[in-house]
C-alpha cells in the first residue's frame, strides 16, 4: 500500500441519511401510492448540502431550481408519479406508457411519460434513480408550497407587473416571496414565458404529489438492462465476434472528434451565428480566428454546430449528420423499451483519418483500416445502473480490450471546468475502496484544457445520490482526502472486479485492481462545488466554458485507444 493510503477508507454513515433511506424503502413496499408529505419531515432531517434551507420560511431557490431541471416541466400538472424498469413492467400493471407523451428535464436523463392529466411515468435503470428521482419531488414540493403559503393574498396586478418588465414591481414581487432579484431573475430565466403562469399556479394551488414503485425486485432491474442490451445486439449483431473499447461518455463529444460533421459544415453553421446567433458566441468566434484567445476551433463549431440544429434553419443537419456518421462506421442506437441510456457502435476500420479531429489524426491513424475493433460508447448512465450496463456488455461481447469513464463530479478543492483524475474510489454501494491504476494522468489532458486545471493523483467518492450528502459527511470525505464526489466510478469499479475474478465483488474491503488484464481509465470534469453554496448545477450550467473540460478528457480517451490499437495490431 502506497505512503498516507492506510486510512482509506471513509466514515460516511449519517444517522440522518440511514434514517431517511429505511424510510424511503419502507414506505416503497406498499402495493398503494405513498404521499411525498410522508418524507418531508425526514427530508427537512437531512440537512442536505443541495437543500441547506430546507426549514426556512424562505425558500431555498437553489434547491428549487436544481429539482425542478431535474423533473419534467408538466410537473405543475402531476399529482402522481408511478415508477418501472420497463414497458413490459408499466403493462402488467395496466400502464401503457408509451402511448403517452414524452417528457424531459433539462439536466437529467431519464425516460419519462405524461398521461396529460396527473400521472406521471418513470421509467428506472437502479436503485439510483429511486434515491435520486424522489428527493428532488421532496425538495420540489417543499419549495413549491413554500412560495404558495407566501402569495397567499397576492394581488394579480402584483403578479402580473411583477412578471413584466416593471423593476419595481419585480422587487416588490422578489420580496413578498422572501428571496432576492437575482434568485427570483434565475426563476424567470428557467420558466421564460411561462414565468407568469408558473408564478398564477404557485399562488393558486398547493403541491401534492404521490409515488409508488410497482415492482421493486432485482431481477426487473436485470431484465431492464437485457432489455436493453438486446436492442443493441439485434442492431449490431458482431459485438459478440469484435475486440471492444467501452467508453461511458455521452452522444456527443466522441462522435464530433471521430467524425468531422462539424468541421464539414462550418460554413453553414458560422453563416447562422452571423445572422441569427448568440452575440458572445460571434465575438468568441472572431477572436479564435484572430489568435486572440485559446479557445480550440474544433470545440467551438461542435458546441455552435449544436445550437443550430436546435432551431428550424438548422434541423436538417440532425438527419445529416446521422447519414454522414454511417458513412464512416459510426452507428447511433436509441434506447427503446427500457431506461434512458443512447449507444453509439464505432467501427474503427471505416473511420477516415483525414476527416476525425486533428487532435487526434497523427501519422498513427494510417493503421486504422487494418482494425477490427469497435468502441461502444454509452450515454454516461446514473449511479448503480452502471455497473448493471458493464456487466451486461462484457457477458455478450468479445474481448475488451478497454474500459473508460468520463463523466461529471463535484469537486471539494477545484473549479468548475477542472478535470480530475482519481487512482482511489470509495464506493459507497458496495462499501469497498478500490485502489486501481488509472491509464490517465495529467499530461494526458492538460494539452487540451484551456480555460481549466488537471488535477491527478486523487480520491473520489461514490455517492448513494447527490441529495444524500451533508455538511458533516462532506467535512468527513474531505479529512479523509477525498476530493472528488460523484455517483458511478464505484460500481463501474465492481463491475470490472467481476470481469476478471472469479467471484461476485466483495462487501467492505480494500480492493486492489492493479491486476486487471485490459486498460482501465477514469476522468470527470468538475460541474459542482458543494462545501460553496449555491454552486451546484441548480444555480447555473457548465455552458460554453464547460464543454472545454468535456472534450479534453475526451480527446485523452480516443488518443489512449487510438496508441493502445496501434499498437496491438503492429505487435
Amino acid at each position: 500500500m502506497e505512503p498516507g493510503m492506510e486510512r482509506t477508507v471513509p466514515s460516511t454513515a449519517s444517522e440522518e441519511i440511514e434514517l431517511y433511506l429505511r424510510t424511503v424503502y419502507s414506505l416503497l413496499r406498499s402495493t398503494t401510492e405513498v404521499q411525498v408529505r410522508t418524507l418531508e419531515e425526514v427530508h427537512m432531517g437531512l440537512n442536505s448540502t443541495l437543500h441547506m434551507d430546507a426549514r426556512s420560511q424562505a425558500p431555498d431557490v437553489s434547491a428549487f431550481v436544481y429539482s425542478s431541471l431535474r423533473l419534467p416541466q408538466c410537473m405543475t400538472r402531476v399529482h402522481s408519479v408511478i415508477m418501472g424498469q420497463s414497458s413490459a413492467v408499466f403493462n402488467r400493471h395496466g400502464f401503457d406508457v408509451e402511448s403517452w407523451q414524452p417528457v424531459a428535464g433539462r439536466a437529467r436523463r431519464r425516460r419519462c411519460f405524461f398521461n396529460g392529466e396527473d400521472t406521471l411515468a418513470c421509467f428506472i435503470a437502479s436503485r439510483s434513480d429511486i434515491d435520486d428521482l424522489i428527493p428532488s419531488l421532496t425538495a420540489f414540493q417543499i419549495e413549491w408550497n413554500k412560495m404558495n403559503q407566501l402569495l397567499q393574498n397576492c394581488p394579480e396586478s402584483l403578479l402580473s407587473a411583477g412578471a413584466g418588465e416593471n423593476l419595481n414591481k419585480f422587487a416588490e414581487l422578489a420580496g413578498r416571496l422572501e428571496m432576492s432579484q437575482d434568485d427570483l431573475a434565475r426563476l424567470k430565466v428557467i420558466w421564460g414565458d411561462e414565468f407568469l403562469a408558473y408564478l398564477q399556479q404557485i399562488a393558486q394551488l398547493r403541491c401534492s404529489f404521490s409515488f409508488r414503485l410497482l415492482d421493486g425486485s432485482l431481477i426487473e432491474y436485470w431484465r431492464a438492462t437485457r432489455v436493453w442490451w438486446d436492442n443493441i445486439e439485434c442492431v449490431f449483431p458482431q459485438l459478440s465476434e469484435r475486440p471492444i473499447y467501452f467508453i461511458s461518455s455521452n452522444t456527443h463529444s466522441v462522435t464530433n472528434l471521430l467524425s468531422g460533421f462539424a468541421l464539414k459544415f462550418q460554413k453553414e453553421v458560422v453563416a447562422y451565428l452571423n445572422r441569427n446567433g448568440d452575440r458572445d458566441l460571434l465575438i468568441e468566434w472572431h477572436d479564435i480566428q484572430k489568435r486572440q484567445t485559446s479557445s480550440n476551433e474544433g470545440n467551438f463549431l461542435y458546441y455552435a454546430l449544436k445550437k443550430f440544429q436546435q432551431v428550424d434553419e438548422g434541423k436538417y443537419l440532425v438527419g445529416e449528420q446521422m447519414n454522414y456518421e454511417k458513412q464512416v462506421g459510426i452507428l447511433r442506437i436509441p434506447s427503446i423499451h427500457s431506461f434512458d441510456v443512447d449507444a453509439q457502435v464505432i467501427d474503427l476500420s471505416r473511420l477516415n483519418p483525414e476527416t476525425i479531429d486533428p487532435r487526434l489524426s497523427d501519422e498513427t491513424c494510417n493503421f486504422l483500416s487494418r482494425s477490427d475493433a469497435l468502441i461502444i460508447n454509452i450515454d454516461y448512465p446514473l449511479g448503480f445502473s452502471a455497473y448493471n450496463i458493464l456487466t451486461k456488455v462484457t457477458e455478450h461481447v468479445g474481448s475488451i480490450l478497454g474500459v473508460y469513464v468520463m463523466g461529471k463530479a463535484a469537486t471539494l478543492n477545484g473549479v468548475q471546468g477542472d478535470v480530475i483524475i482519481p487512482n482511489v474510489v470509495y464506493d459507497e454501494h458496495s462499501q469497498n475502496t478500490y485502489l486501481f491504476q488509472n491509464a490517465f494522468m495529467a499530461a494526458d489532458v492538460a494539452p487540451y484544457l484551456v480555460y481549466g486545471t488537471v488535477l491527478d493523483n486523487q480520491k473520489a467518492v461514490s455517492v448513494l445520490g447527490t441529495f444524500l450528502q451533508n455538511l458533516r459527511i462532506m467535512d468527513v470525505i474531505y479529512r479523509e482526502g477525498y476530493t472528488d464526489i460523484e455517483m458511478e466510478a464505484g460500481p463501474y469499479l465492481s463491475a470490472v472486479y467481476e470481469m476478471y475474478r472469479p467471484k461476485r465483488h466483495p462487501v467492505n474491503e480494500i480492493v486492489n485492481l492493479y491486476g486487471v488484464p485490459f486498460d482501465l481509465g477514469i476522468l470527470h470534469y468538475a460541474s459542482d462545488k458543494p462545501l460553496s453554496k449555491g454552486k451546484n448545477l441548480g444555480a447555473g450550467t457548465l455552458s460554453y466554458f464547460g464543454m472545454d473540460s468535456t472534450y479534453a478528457a475526451t480527446v485523452a480517451i480516443l488518443r489512449r485507444i487510438m496508441d493502445k490499437e496501434c499498437k496491438r495490431l503492429t505487435s
